[in-house]
């Protein structure tokens, strides 16, 4: 059988569009942090509006966790 280990630098390839992985990665990072934002928030009103108030104050909740997590996220 023939052997395909590279024997060569690994650089051979096409050039490295580091702006483009950069721009990628804080795309990334920033769906990370307020996907995990929406969801807490989502869970916080959900269990609020069940054990202490109705649709309108867990949505007043959602809102006001929202614009909190915003600031401070940002």
């Amino acid at each position: 059988m023939a052997d395909h280990t590279p024997t060569g630098p690994v650089e051979l390839g096409a050039q490295m569009d580091y702006a483009e992985h950069d721009r990628t990665y804080r795309a990334f990072l920033s769906l990370a942090k307020y996907g995990s934002l929406v969801c807490a928030a989502i869970l916080l009103a959900m269990a609020f509006g069940f054990f202490a108030g109705g649709f309108f104050s867990a949505t007043i909740l959602f809102i006001v966790i929202m614009a909190v997590g915003y600031f401070i996220l940002r």
